[in-house]
């Protein structure tokens, strides 16, 4: 949600702090404020509501600012405890300006803390949250002007998730990090130090990074840092993240997200490459041992959760598994499992999905089921919570995903399932050799099919201003391609806010064929396989009631569609199994051209953020 940057080092804090900030914009805001803190200890605290320009024109819009500093904090804020304003923008300070605090999270007992705090004579300015952090902190530094005493007491009072950014005005330049239940990661330069909610903030200065851990306290000094936990000192290793920093950049397109849709062929070849042997025809995963094998060997059903986009991966992740084995698969939300009293048998594996690795409903439900349960999570960001928490992860080499609407993380999550699906296939005896190699074989080149279905591109440009005009679809698909048309409508809906509904065709009659009109449009997903006739015929009853139809169908389907479908577009044929993404990567087309022909603001939609750290 909320992005959090910091910066200790030896230039000038205000334009890393910034370019830092434009790197987190994909994670959604309202509004963006900047601590800095000089040399003397004296903090300059500046807040705008709306995008991060209007932030960094007023800071310069003298042509310097009040002062240069080379320590510092910044935010970008995403509302959930009161209403966008320049008030309610972080950094959020004490009564007297000595303590700075940015916040991504939510204290849940912030109302009676305010109400304590009131009565020992503190003055409020806003009507969030986070603004009870400074004031605790400053309870404590009245005490003892001792920074991890202040810190760590201060914490002690908060209830609920937070990721911290403090600075303290102080004989000598001081930054602090703190993280309960949301993300902050460590970045250390040549001589300065990073905190940031996702790694992206600060690639363009330093590629090795500290996870640090729920309740870890980080205090960053001139040349050096300490991490505490429960106030004892300890050691925490450094990674080396291999995303390159122009991957976080637009490079030439108009958005992000249009960059991500077109590096789908790469991302998918990488994450190919990473897990499939093709000399031996052997699949493994990086992070097995040798008592991966048998967790399957033992297990008969498979729980997968995730939320948004991961959940639609895992409704085909369902439908692969239990095509090439006798498995059990279900597949929950984590914002509903996490709450339900459900008893999961000792013979269950939990999959957790999330491209983040930070989302909070399926960190949580991790946590709930870990105990009796063996955890395989489905992840785009190395070291992140959830794979923290988790026996074994599985990691899709998507690289950094801006854009707010998910493209190439699905993807890449889809062949994932594939390749673990035919893994468990041979691991199990349930395929025979020549199909399992057949298979194989089909992954080789299929980086190539996925760049041929990209070259529909300018077909669905032109096609956009027509279908700009409507305010419903509807998304029709049957068996493995059902969650395509769900995820081709949460796409339309993301990005142009126009209503979209996922549906199964088969369902048509009981229900959503009544909706059908001239000016309610249907996307149908109508590969030539063993379906064909069943979705033909959704296709003849949309027609006969005057709807609009847009058909993604194979290349070598060679009837005359013309007479039915408003609209025909031919894709790559490939295996059953691999038609989710060759048949997504149109709808995330054809949503994007929409939303941009009305002038939507592509990357970071209304109401939305990157990364729902926060329930």
């Amino acid at each position: 949600m909320c992005g959090i940057v910091g910066y200790f080092g030896d230039k000038p804090s205000e334009y890393i702090i910034l370019n830092a900030l434009k790197r987190l914009e994909y994670r959604g805001y309202d509004s963006a404020g900047i601590s800095l803190l000089n040399k003397n200890g004296e903090i300059f605290t500046l807040k705008e509501q709306g995008k991060i320009i209007n932030l960094e024109n007023n800071l310069f819009k003298k042509g310097k600012i009040a002062f240069e500093s080379v320590c510092g904090i910044g935010h970008t804020r995403w509302a959930t405890h009161g209403e966008p304003s320049q008030a309610n923008a972080h950094p959020h300070t004490d009564c007297t300006n000595s303590i700075s605090v940015v916040h991504n999270g939510i204290i849940e007992n912030y109302s009676v803390l305010k109400k304590q705090l009131t009565l020992k004579g503190h003055k409020f300015k806003s009507t969030t949250d986070t603004e009870v952090i400074p004031h605790l902190i400053e309870d404590y530094w009245k005490k003892s002007e001792d920074i991890l005493f202040s810190v760590e007491n201060a914490i002690k009072n908060l209830k609920g998730a937070y990721a911290l950014g403090v600075i303290i005005k102080n004989k000598e330049n001081v930054l602090v990090g703190v993280r309960k239940g949301s993300p902050l990661v460590l970045g250390v330069g040549d001589n300065e130090f990073f905190l940031a909610s996702d790694i992206p903030a600060f690639l363009d200065y330093t590629n090795k990074v500290v996870f640090l851990e729920d309740n870890d306290i980080v205090i960053i000094k001139k040349d050096h840092f300490k991490i505490y936990n429960t106030g004892k000192e300890i050691k925490r290793s450094i990674k080396i993240i291999k995303w390159d920093a122009s991957q976080a950049k637009k490079s030439g397109f108009k958005h992000y997200m249009l960059k991500e849709i077109n590096e789908q062929p790469e991302a998918i070849l990488n994450t190919i490459s990473d897990k499939v042997n093709f000399e031996n025809y052997k699949i493994s995963f990086e992070n097995s041992d040798e008592n991966f094998e048998e967790i399957f060997k033992d297990n008969e059903n498979i729980l997968i959760t995730a939320c948004g986009t991961s959940w639609h991966s895992s409704l085909i992740g369902k439908f692969l598994i239990e095509a090439l084995t006798s498995l059990h698969v279900e597949v929950d939300y984590s914002s509903e499992l996490r709450y339900r009293e459900k008893k999961i048998d000792k013979n269950t594996v939990i999959i957790a999905v999330s491209q983040s690795g930070e989302t909070a409903d399926t960190l949580e439900v991790i946590k709930n089921f870990r105990q009796n349960s063996t955890i395989i999570s489905i992840c785009n960001v190395l070291g992140s919570s959830i794979p923290r928490e988790s026996n074994y992860t599985i990691y899709t080499h998507a690289g950094p995903e801006i854009s707010v609407a998910s493209t190439k993380a699905f993807t890449t999550q889809v062949i994932v399932f594939f390749i673990f699906a035919l893994y468990l296939a041979k691991l199990r005896n349930e395929i025979t050799d020549k199909k399992y190699k057949e298979y194989i074989y089909q992954l080789r080149n299929f980086h190539n099919d996925v760049k041929n279905t990209l070259t529909i591109d300018s077909d669905l440009k032109k096609v956009a201003p027509e279908l700009s005009k409507y305010s419903n679809f509807l998304f029709l698909g049957r068996g493995i391609n059902y969650p395509v048309a769900l995820e081709g409508a949460l796409k339309l809906k993301e990005i142009s806010y126009i209503h979209a509904e996922g549906y199964p065709g088969g369902e048509m009659k009981h229900g959503p064929l009544a909706l059908i009109d001239e000016n309610f449009p249907a996307v149908i997903l109508l590969p030539k396989d063993r379906l064909y006739d069943k979705m033909l015929g959704n296709l003849n009853e949309i027609k006969s009631r005057r709807g609009k139809s847009i058909v993604f169908t194979s290349e070598n389907n060679n009837d005359d569609l013309s007479n039915i479908a408003d609209y025909c577009f031919k894709i790559p044929e490939v295996t059953s199994f691999l038609q989710p993404i060759i048949y997504t990567i149109p709808l995330q087309l054809l949503s994007y051209y929409i939303a941009d022909f009305k002038g939507c603001d592509i990357d970071q939609p209304r109401n939305l953020a990157k990364s729902v750290t926060v329930e």
